[in-house]
This record gives C-alpha cells, structure tokens and sequence, in this order.
C-alpha cells in the first residue's frame, strides 16, 4: 500500500510586495483552494518551489500549520523539514509533527560534502525523532550531492521511511531507488515534471510537481490517464506540460512560476531575495503561456 500517490503541489508561498516580503496568508489560502479544486492529491510546503532556504523555521511552521487548518483533512500535507544541521532538522520535524503534517520531506544536507555513512546517520536521527512518514528527497542540482542507492537501501530499514523523491531527472537514478527499496514499504516518487510518464512506467507511485501550481488540472489528467492506461492520452497530457516548463527556464525556481499564478490572478508576489523580478520580456512569454492553456489574466 503506497504512503505516497498521485500528484502532490509543492506550493508557492505567497509573499507580500512589501518591505520585508512577509508570507501572504489570504493568498496562500487562494492557492490551497485552487490546488484542492483541480483535483490534486497532497499538497507540500517548503520544497525548492515554496522557497525553504530563504525562509525561516518559525515562518514554516506557522504557514504550514495554516495550510493544514484550510485543507482540513481534504488532502494530505507534506512539510518539507531537512535542513543543513541534523538538530534543526529535527527540531522542524517534531513542530511539524506536532502542527498535523501528514508526512515530513528531508533533504539532503548541503553545501558541504558528507559521507554516505554521516547521511544514513542524518537520515536515521530525523526519521527515528518522529511517528509520522518520512520521504527522502534527492535534488542534486541544488544540494550539489546525488543521494545514492546505497543509503537509501539502507533507510529503508528504518520503520517510517516511507518513500524517496527524486529530482534527478535521471532515469537510471531512479530506477536504482526502486531497485533499493524493492521489498520494503518504501515509494518512489517522481519530482521532474517533463519526466512523469517516463517514471510511472518504471513503478513511480506519485509525482511532486512544481508546474501543478498553476496548470493543476493537466497534470492531474496526466496521472489519470497514465493510472488508466491510456497511452495515446498521456502522451499528449505529457506535451502539453512544456509549454509551462519552457517559461520555467526562464528564471530561478520560483521566480516566473509565481509571476505566472500573478499573472493568472492568485496574487503569491514576488520569489523572495536573492531572487528579484522576472527579466524585461518575460512577462509577454508567460501571457502567450497563459493563452495557450485559456487561463484568463489580467
């Protein structure tokens, strides 16, 4: 039985226009709405997409602890807790416990290299500090570490380990986790949204993903149709992901993203410094993107 299925948002978090671009809650419960209406089935705060390395532990916990009172049990949330420091990422993952997340996403540490036994031992100690699931998460390009089979063989012994996402978009990568979790109650789950088709033929149990924020409905489709197998079908729901993907690499995750629910009318502001403002021209491409799934704008 999957712990992790179907198409979970790893939500924007909306901030303000204003000095200190604080967290816009009455957007935020605009975006849980949308997310809900288009049929997703998780929800997740504090991925790359919702910003947690600019953001600090009391402002995740507290933003996250409202998106679980306005799902209220509709879906399941997913908080992201990893962190660089083993005892912070612990201590998130016990508030976010304790504020009624569904199940904890850790990443890797980052910025510098750990061995593969300090990372098993990373792992271990935040998964044994908590009751609820807790999935892995592999992001290399960010965290500058691919995390191997190896170690996820090995913290798939661990009771609440319940799953990996993997944003690799490495297919043999992936194929090694379900390879290494074979056997144990442990999900793979895809988090490259150019890649779900490829993943769901492999044996990937759901997709975390970014573009579902604003095109919520095609992706949800996409999971539907890949679950039915209609190939012809998930084909073209795949295809139709890129026009989005495309105005993606036109800036740093989350900046056009969030430009592009501006856009739309889900007023989620500005991806926070470092990350300014899309560049000049960018506007006019995310519109045409707009256009071309008929998603009104302003």
């Amino acid at each position: 039985m999957s712990t992790f299925k179907g198409v979970i948002v790893p939500m924007v978090t909306p901030f303000n226009r204003d000095e200190d671009q604080s967290i816009n809650y009455d957007a935020g419960e605009q975006l849980v709405e949308k997310i809900i209406a288009g049929g997703a089935d998780g929800i997740f705060t504090f991925g790359s997409n919702g910003e947690f390395h600019v953001c600090t532990p009391d402002e995740k916990i507290e933003f996250s602890k409202f998106v679980i009172e306005r799902v209220a049990g509709r879906v399941p949330v997913y908080v992201g807790t990893g962190a660089c420091s083993t005892r912070e990422a612990i201590d998130m993952s016990k508030r976010a416990e304790a504020a009624g997340a569904s199940a904890l996403s850790v990443i890797n540490p980052f910025f510098l290299g750990i061995t593969d036994a300090q990372l098993i031992n990373y792992f271990t100690m935040v998964a044994e500090s908590v009751k609820i699931p807790v999935l892995l998460y592999n992001i290399p390009k960010a965290t500058g570490h691919n995390i191997s089979a190896e170690v996820v063989a090995e913290v798939a012994q661990v009771d609440n380990v319940k799953g990996i996402k993997d944003s690799s978009g490495n297919m043999d990568n992936l194929q090694s986790y379900l390879d290494a979790s074979k056997g144990k109650d442990v999900d793979v789950i895809v988090g490259s949204d150019g890649k779900i088709s490829a993943a769901h033929a492999l044996g990937a149990t759901a997709a975390i993903a970014g573009t579902a924020n604003l095109i919520t409905e095609v992706v949800v489709n996409l999971w539907k149709a890949l679950e039915a197998g209609d190939a012809a079908e998930a084909e073209r729901l795949q295809g139709e992901i890129e026009p989005i993907r495309n105005v993606l690499h036109l800036g740093s995750t989350p900046q056009t993203l969030k430009r592009s629910l501006e856009l739309a009318g889900c007023p989620v502001g500005p991806a926070r410094y470092p990350v300014t403002g899309v560049d000049k021209g960018v506007d006019e491409k995310c519109l045409a993107m707009l256009d071309h799934y008929g998603i009104a704008h302003k």
